[in-house]
This record gives structure tokens, sequence and C-alpha cells, in this order.
């Protein structure tokens, strides 16, 4: 398939990415600039990984990714869990890298490598036979020891159990005649039929996005970024992590200076808002467009959220005045800012106190019990 960049008409598409870029460029000056920045950006990657899996059809609950971070999860985690976990952390790490990593030969090899693990490590896992029992909560959010220390509260056995079941499948995968010394290949027909279309051949589809982006080198950022994106998904470079695009994109308005420092732009949330019909119809210019205006409704979406998150951390400080200097509502305050919510085993294990402590001191900040149940309480800021 051949993406022909002059047959765009990009008369129609100069206003809208204009705006998008200006848009972004002002929510990453007030990002730099606020107090609450640094919080903004942890509930933001939150957020946009949940709105990553609905966009591609799944549905994660924000609760869920954040107790599943914290290794805190009320369940066995489930594969869509998994993915957005992973689309979280590798929006961290891109953040972590320099603007241009992402992009690079080496950086694309790395996300890609991750991806491809990512999509086929629950299965790995089961067929294994390794299957992670849920750790039961208490009343004061904490795991319940019954297997005499098998299990321990606080500890990531479903990453364990992915982790041991991929380098296993790394290791089979190495050492299988005809491996290319360990590098894998997206046509190698070594691979699972049942999890790979073997006729799938993402380099050549990686090289022409590749390629792509080098004709449009040229145009304005956030134009690039929305071509990169619709060139992605026609293309369909990776089977399983239609969600490596976005990121990608997002990395190009980073590289380019519209985004800076750890900020990358949650595209997701904007295209959660524009209607499917849109982002997926069959003329090109349409969904450029709805690309566009995704960019867009994502500054505008974030700048309303920064400005709630402002406000809750101002009317929220003014309950720490005449406090006493041990006090722990203080680190209390900059774990709410970083979290949608937190339950009693995750401020106790951030503040060092115990549960009851962390009930307390929960109650007299003031924060909104979130769950209305008695057993599995978790509260939050706004």
């Amino acid at each position: 398939m051949t993406y022909d960049l002059t047959k765009i008409s990009m008369i129609e598409l100069l206003e809208p990415a204009f705006r998008a870029g200006i848009a972004l460029t002002r929510l990453d000056e007030r990002i730099a600039r606020s107090p609450v920045g640094s919080g903004f950006l942890e509930r933001q990657n939150f957020a946009d990984a949940c709105a990553s899996l609905w966009i591609d059809g799944e549905l994660v609950h924000l609760e869920d990714l954040v107790l599943h971070d914290a290794l805190r999860d009320t369940r066995t985690p489930t594969h869509e869990l998994t993915i957005a976990r992973d689309v979280m952390r590798t929006r961290r790490r891109i953040a972590a890298q320099s603007p241009d990593w992402a992009l690079s030969a080496e950086g694309i090899r790395v996300l890609r490598q991750t991806s491809d693990i990512t999509s086929a490590g629950a299965g790995e896992v089961e067929t294994a036979g390794v299957i992670r029992r849920s750790v039961p909560i208490d009343a004061e959010w904490e795991g319940d020891d019954d297997d005499g220390g098998k299990y321990l509260p606080g500890i990531d056995y479903a990453a364990i159990d992915a982790t041991l079941a991929r380098s296993s499948a790394a290791i089979e995968d190495a050492t299988r005649p005809g491996s290319a010394g360990g590098r894998a290949t997206a046509s190698r027909p070594e691979k699972d039929p049942m999890i790979y279309d073997l006729d799938w051949d993402e380099d050549a589809r990686l090289d022409e996005w590749r390629g792509v982006l080098r004709q449009a080198q040229d145009l304005p950022a956030a134009l690039q970024a929305i071509i990169a994106l619709d060139v992605w998904n026609e293309l369909l470079v990776l089977q399983h992590a239609p969600w490596l695009g976005r990121l990608l994109a997002a990395s190009i308005l980073r590289q380019a200076g519209i985004t800076t420092g750890a900020h990358l732009a949650a595209l997701n949330l904007g295209l959660k808002s524009i209607p499917v019909d849109r982002r997926r119809h069959r003329d090109r210019e349409t969904r450029l467009l709805a690309i566009a205006h995704g960019l867009i409704a994502a500054a505008e979406i974030g700048m309303k959220e920064h400005d709630r998150l402002a406000l809750a951390r101002t009317l929220v400080e003014r309950k720490l005045e005449g406090r006493r200097t041990s006090s722990k509502l203080p680190e209390l305050v900059e774990l709410v800012m970083a979290r949608p919510l937190v339950s009693a085993g995750m401020v106790a294990k951030t503040l060092d106190v115990t549960p009851q402590a962390a009930r307390r001191i929960v109650l007299e900040l003031g924060l909104r019990e979130m769950t209305g149940r008695g057993r599995f309480r978790a509260w939050g800021l706004i």
C-alpha cells in the first residue's frame, strides 16, 4: 500500500494544524510553570493509557490501572489492563529519554520489541501454566497472607510471571534454528500462526511509514504528527500494537519543541472525544481533520484538567496551615496530586505509616471517598 502525500489537500489542514500547535504549546507552557505540573503529568499518563485502550475497543477502568500500578490489585489483572499498564509505562519511558530517542532507529527497535512482547505476554504466561492468584484485600486494603508467606502483599506476581514467561520465550526464540542470531523479523515462519499473521511484513510496513515521515519532514510539526498517525493507522504497521503509533506521533511534537521536557501530549484523550466514524472515515481528508481536531481537544481537555487540579490544591493547602512540621499531610497532598485515587495501603506504603494512621490522615485532609463501599475503600482529590 502506497501513501501519496501529493494527493492531500494541505490548505484545509493548515488552519486546524496551526491551532493545534498553538493550543499544545500553551498547555506545555502552563504545565512547565505550574506547581501542580508534575502531578498533572502523572495523572495524564493514567488517563491517556485508559483512553488508548478505549480507542482500540477495550475498556479499562482508571481505578484498576492506578491500583495495578501501585501493586494493590483487587483481582487478577486482565490482558487489557496489562496492555494499559504497558502503554502508561511506555509513555513514561519516552518522556524520560531525550526528545529524539523515540523516533530514532534504536528507540523504535526498543519500543517495537516491548510492544511485541506485551501482545503475547498474557498468552505466554497461560501457556507456561503460570497463573497469578489475586491477593485478597481486607478492610485495611492490605493483602491477606493466608498461604504461609507464599504470597506477599505489595508484590506484583503478574509482572514476575510475565517476565519469566517472556524471558523463556526470548531464549527459545534466540536458540531456534534460523533465528538470525536471535533477531526477530515479522515475516519469519517460526512465529506462532495462532498469534501472528505470517504474511504480515512489519519491517516493510515500518520502512514505508518512516519513508512517509521523511517526505513530510519539511511540513509544520503538528501537520507531521497528524500525517504520521494517519499513515500508521492505514498501514497497520504492527499487528498487536496500534497504540504505539499514537505515542510516536506525540513524540514528533516533543521532538519539534511543541511539547517540552517530560510532557508527552495525551493524544488519546483528544482522539477519544472525536466520533469513531470520523476517525475511521474512508476519505483521507476527513480522517486527517479528525486527528487535527483531536489534537486541539487534547490541549483543551488538558488545560481544563490542569485548572481543576490547581484549584483543588489551593483549597486543600488551606488545611495545612498551623500543622506541625512533622505532619504527614504535605506528603499526602503530593501523593493525591499525582494519583486519581489512593487507598489506605498506598498511603501507608508511601508515607511509611500504619493503615489505621493512613485512614486517619486521609480523613483529616478531607478527601472524597470514591468507591462507596466498606471493604474496598479509596479516596480522591477531584
